[in-house]
């Protein structure tokens, strides 16, 4: 191990589930290991044996569990009002057609968030946050798409950042202008597309404000073609593409999102063969959303089998939203992505773990506990990775490192 500096920190006394592929143990667990950090990254894992003696800065986890952060790479967190009326509705017998032609649906969540000031959305968004961060969550993607206009996307990703810079987290920001045509472009979705290819989409990220552009294809969505026309403007202008696709229907989303060299294949309930096939190819990460599938009783779920079979890595998230995903645990997205679509609890662990950040972007740098990564990892007052899956209810965190520092 190569010479220490004073300031260098010893987390020491730990098992370690440090999720590298490939180890022989499951979770890549190491017994009796220490994590050397240095600053914001970590310089070694090391067995307990090799901690150089003298060294003063050092922190002793008397035996505790210590995985990378947790990565929620599929969330809308920042939103306005909420849609709980609307969901009694639906229990009670109302249709989602009469719910949406009383304003309902995601027309009344893009009312509430263009009237909410950034104060409010920013308060709301924080205490969602909150709730991630609990469960040991350093990472995590947020979407735009409630706005559906230039001025009101620019506020919900200007909330995004803040959240940044007020918490240890960090955030990957999404455009996501495409998720519905507004009200005020029912008659002529291209003309909205249009304005978000060539006016939305260039001045936000000439602004820094995103990282990734996202898209919902679908029958009640984007059209295949108006998507393709969104990802090459995208493109152009060098911009990671990724999409809702396969959610509702096969429209044959997750192939051009992969064609596009796009980032993730997200919800792919109703995933064929081809598009598996070119998601192999290119790479692309499937994001598995259990929430979503819960929520709308779905009953198709996603290939997991073959996705498995052709190691397309899948990723899990909670897709935290007011519609139909309206829950900020990334420990039952877990559990759920178990029960209802069969990963095992180690898929489970790497799908909100390496998977995750490969999903974001972050596939060399977050995820894992190796050298070279960032020092972001959780302790836990439990023996086993499992127990966090198994468990939902139940949260055994003891301390959640970010960067380097204990928050």
């Amino acid at each position: 191990m190569q010479q220490l500096h004073p300031n260098d920190v010893i987390w020491r006394n730990a098992r370690l589930a440090t999720m590298v592929p490939g180890e022989s143990a499951p979770y890549g667990l190491k017994e009796q290991h220490a994590l050397v950090v240095r600053g914001q990254t970590l310089l070694a894992v090391v067995p307990e044996s090799d901690i150089p003696s003298g060294h003063h800065n050092s922190v002793d986890l008397q035996g505790r569990l210590v995985t990378p952060g947790l990565i929620d790479c599929h969330t809308h967190l920042v939103f306005g009002g909420d849609r709980a009326a609307e969901w009694e509705q639906r229990l009670n017998g109302v249709s989602y057609q009469t719910i949406s032609a009383q304003g309902g649906g995601i027309n009344a969540t893009v009312t509430a968030t263009r009237n909410s000031t950034p104060e409010t959305l920013l308060r709301l968004a924080q205490q969602r946050l909150q709730r991630l961060m609990a469960e040991g969550v350093t990472t995590l993607e947020i979407k735009s798409g409630y706005g559906l206009n230039a001025e009101a996307e620019e506020k919900m990703l200007q909330v995004a950042n803040q959240l940044a810079q007020d918490n240890p987290v960090d955030i990957s920001p999404t455009l996501l202008a495409a998720h519905a045509v507004p009200a005020e472009y029912r008659q002529n979705p291209d003309a909205y597309l249009a304005l978000v290819c060539e006016e939305i989409m260039p001045s936000l990220w000439q602004k820094g404000l995103f990282e990734a552009v996202d898209v919902f294809c679908e029958n009640v969505g984007f059209t295949l073609a108006q998507t393709e026309r969104l990802f090459q403007a995208a493109v152009a202008l060098g911009i990671p593409v990724k999409g809702h696709v396969e959610q509702l229907s096969n429209q044959g989303g997750a192939a051009l999102v992969s064609r596009y060299k796009g980032l993730s294949a997200d919800h792919i309930e109703y995933l064929d063969e081809t598009g598996i096939q070119v998601m192999a190819h290119n790479g692309t990460v499937a994001v598995l959303l259990p929430g979503a599938f819960y929520f709308l009783q779905e009953r198709q779920r996603p290939p997991v089998e073959q996705l498995r079979k052709q190691g397309i890595p899948m990723a899990v998230a909670t897709d935290y939203n007011p519609g139909t995903s309206p829950f900020a645990s990334i420990h039952l997205a877990m559990n759920m992505a178990c029960v209802q679509f069969g990963l095992t609890p180690e898929e489970a662990w790497a799908g909100v773990t390496r998977h995750a950040a490969q999903a974001l972007g972050r596939g060399a740098t977050h995820g894992q506990l190796q050298a070279g990564y960032v020092a972001d990892f959780i302790v836990w007052d439990a023996h086993h990775p499992v127990e966090m899956v198994y468990e939902p209810g139940r949260n055994p965190l003891y301390q959640r490192i970010f960067r380097g520092e204990g928050v």
